[in-house]
């Protein structure tokens, strides 16, 4: 089996500062550093990290080689990332308070720029069962969900950065949305709908830490956090979305995925950094919290 993610790879420039900036101010940042980002390259990642055959399909700019290079470092099949010579590779700047909250401006560049011939080939090695994974920062997703539906694969939608008709584009094909508390509101709000109205198989909020929350066929469960003290949230919940479905595309559970996908988010948000610092399963089985 095998994880085919439609997914942005970004250049994350972290800057470290004493609290996040309000509009008008100047901030001096006591460190900076650069790193394998993106939505889709982290959950790439962490899926790969977990154990899984994971198939990124994506592109770079002329100044993204390096970051090809490291999704393969990580164990990411990389055949289907497509380089674009005149396009800069996405980028996200990060800025990361005291307390390990961030905010985040984005350029997408090569992101929505991903030939829809690379799609069409990288759909074309996949077979039924396969999980097709989504998120908001590329383009295409309602056109690769037809496909994917049409191969008969698990179809998965992480909804963020969150639009809501981005998301409601695609609610029809799919059989996972995960979503955290505030975009779970908002698309309400958008759809009127609540998430156990949407249609969707299996659907997880995720609470940051107070938890997650399952919803599957009108039944509702809910797992705590792990207690940690965290360093920086940036791209837990990418690695919480990599590893519970990594876990289940290996045929656990969804309970003891979604616990496993908590303990690797746990282990994340110890440490500074994105897709360089995701755990792996050794790590993530064997951490004592």
């Amino acid at each position: 089996m095998a994880i085919y993610n439609l997914g942005s790879i970004n250049a994350d420039l972290f800057y470290h500062v004493p609290h996040l900036p309000q509009a008008g101010e100047t901030l001096a940042a006591s460190s900076f550093t650069r790193g394998l980002g993106g939505k889709g390259a982290n959950m790439s990642v962490a899926a790969a990290r977990a154990g899984a055959h994971a198939v990124h399909i994506g592109a770079v700019g002329h100044d993204g080689l390096w970051a090809q290079e490291r999704l393969m470092e990580f164990g990411v099949d990389t055949r289907h990332i497509a380089g674009l010579p005149d396009t800069p590779i996405g980028q996200a700047i990060i800025t990361v308070d005291q307390a390990g909250e961030n905010s985040i401006v984005l350029l997408r560049g090569a992101n929505h720029a991903i030939p829809q011939t690379t799609l069409a080939g990288a759909l074309a090695e996949a077979s039924p069962g396969d999980t097709l994974l989504m998120q908001n920062e590329t383009l295409n997703q309602r056109k690769a969900a037809k496909m994917a539906r049409d191969l008969d694969l698990y179809i998965a939608y992480a909804a963020a950065p969150f639009e809501a008709a981005a998301v409601t584009e695609v609610l029809p094909f799919l059989d996972f949305l995960i979503l955290n508390e505030v975009e779970a509101t908002q698309l309400e709000e958008a759809t009127g709908q609540t998430p156990e109205q949407l249609g969707v198989p299996d659907v997880i909020i995720t609470l940051g830490g107070k938890g997650a929350r399952w919803l599957h066929k009108g039944k509702r469960q809910d797992f705590p956090a792990f207690p940690v003290t965290a360093l920086d949230t940036t791209g837990a919940g990418d690695t919480f979305t990599g590893y519970v479905l990594a876990a289940r595309d290996r045929g656990l559970p969804m309970p003891q995925a979604i616990t496993l996908a908590m303990r690797a988010a746990a282990l994340m948000v110890t440490r500074h950094g994105t897709a360089d610092v995701i755990p792996d399963l050794k790590e993530v089985t064997e951490a004592r919290f």
